[in-house]
């Protein structure tokens, strides 16, 4: 039997649903990041239990075809990317795996999963930083990425799947906060000034957003200046935050300096972003997925559209442009601004209808607005999926064609689960059908499973699920 700390070596049988490899040693199943189907592995245990463990690895003596060297030389500490030990063509084939191995392991529904769509970009893709401020063990500020399953922050100065505004970015902090004698926020104490910096990247026009515990900032003036000598058009908010969550934003958004917001032109609309208006991080991918989601609308008959979790609007309006009308309903209340201030940037007022609430509140009343049985349904939750009542909501309705989007393949299993009867609520708890495939028209079939690379060189996916009934 291992115990922790107990070194021992051992062959990489297969990967998990988190890149992870697995390997038996002892009666014990190990998952082992950073290694790959068919190496030959020192591992290190960390946790044991139950014959389940966790463990390090130490040494790789027989590299496995895919593995490539990392670019970045904080991977394995930063937890930021899970997969840059692999080739990027391999990525792609391990998250359409993901994808299928979700859907048969949560949901018993064995079904197509289509190769899937690569980034055009691997690296520096990403439109919007996000990056945590504390206090490092010698008391020094810094600023990086937690590392893996911890709260501890990995310093650091660049990201390769960021662009280079990125590093610009970082290093205008650490020089403003060292002469302003600022402090990193320290999660044991609740102490500090900020705790994080989240910047988004419009057209070129980045929204830079400081979360602070207090509005009285020091230097702030400092501040502009110093990201005006690096930054050709920016602007700068200040959020307020001293809850003791791991939630980043806090409710009230001060603008400092610039327009607040802007506007960009995708797949044919002009759209406004805001500091917390929601945009896929991968505009390129992004754009591949919308296209095809309105395309599935297109071809499926139907004369409306309902977009749940709309966001500013985007999807909202490329659907009212093709279908003639479209329902978008979004919580985040400056997202719906953005969007109604799109309808007039696209002339599509007579087209487009935004509503602000929780789905689950508002969906049931669009429904009765619409011609259910000619209204093409799509619903892009956030990580945790589609609310229960509003899966139910979608079943009772008469929509016979749906597109679900999603970024975690376990909350997707589930909800499409529920969707196809697959999955059935049995005191309150999800039980698998393994006669699903007889149920009457109540239920919806899967007819396209389509996983999109949104997020290279992380175990992250995007997955669009093309429904009817």
């Amino acid at each position: 039997m291992l115990d922790k700390n107990m070194e021992f070596t051992g062959f990489v049988e297969a990967l998990g649903s988190n890149g992870e490899g697995i390997v038996r040693s002892e009666g014990t199943t190990f998952f082992a990041p950073y290694t790959l189907t068919g190496e030959k592995v020192k591992l290190k245990a960390l946790k044991v239990k139950n014959k389940i463990g966790y463990a390090k690895v130490l040494e790789v003596y027989t590299p496995a075809d895919e593995r490539v060297r990392p670019v970045c030389k904080n991977f394995m500490r930063c937890g930021g990317c899970q997969l840059q030990h692999v080739k990027y063509t391999s990525q792609l084939k391990l998250k359409q795996k993901t994808v299928r191995d979700a859907l048969v392991k949560i949901a018993g529904i064995d079904t197509e999963v289509l190769p899937t769509i690569k980034s055009d970009e691997p690296f520096a893709y990403r439109n919007k930083l996000q990056i945590p401020v504390g206090v490092g063990a010698d008391g020094q500020n810094v600023i990086g990425f937690f590392a893996e399953r911890s709260h501890r922050i990995v310093p650091l100065k660049t990201c390769p799947i960021h662009p280079e505004w990125a590093e610009t970015v970082i290093a205008v902090f650490y020089t403003y906060m060292e002469k302003c004698g600022l402090c990193g926020y320290d999660d044991a104490t609740g102490r500090g000034d900020i705790r994080s910096i989240v910047v988004r990247d419009v057209a070129g026009n980045l929204i830079v957003t400081v979360v602070a515990t207090h509005r009285d900032l020091k230097g702030i003036g400092e501040l502009i200046r110093l990201l005006s000598e690096k930054l050709s058009s920016f602007s700068l908010y200040l959020n307020l935050n001293d809850a003791d969550t791991n939630v980043v934003f806090g409710e009230e958004f001060i603008l400092l300096h610039g327009a607040g917001r802007y506007t960009a032109t995708e797949c044919g609309i002009k759209y406004e972003v805001g500091a917390n208006t929601f945009i896929q991080v991968n505009s390129g991918v992004c754009r591949k997925l919308y296209d095809r989601t309105v395309k599935a609308a297109a071809e499926s008959g139907c004369t409306a559209a309902i977009d749940c979790y709309s966001g500013g609007g985007l999807m909202t309006a490329m659907l009212a442009k093709t279908l003639g009308k479209a329902y978008g309903i979004e919580i985040v209340r400056e997202a719906v601004d953005c969007a109604d201030g799109l309808k007039s940037l696209n002339k599509l007022q007579d087209k487009m209808s935004n509503r602000c609430g929780k789905v689950e509140d508002i969906l049931p009343s669009v429904l009765e607005e619409v011609d259910a049985d000619q209204c093409f349904l799509v619903v892009d939750p956030p990580r945790k999926g589609v609310d229960r009542a509003t899966l139910r909501a979608i079943l009772k309705s008469g929509v016979k064609k749906m597109a679900m989007i999603s970024c975690d393949p376990a909350t997707m299993a589930r909800d499409a689960g529920i969707l196809t009867g697959a999955l059935t609520e049995i005191d309150g708890e999800l039980r698998k059908n393994p006669d699903y495939r007889k149920n009457g028209g109540g239920h919806f079939k899967i007819q396209c499973v389509q996983p999109f690379d949104m997020f290279p060189q992380t175990k992250h996916v995007e997955t669009l699920v093309l429904l009817s009934r």
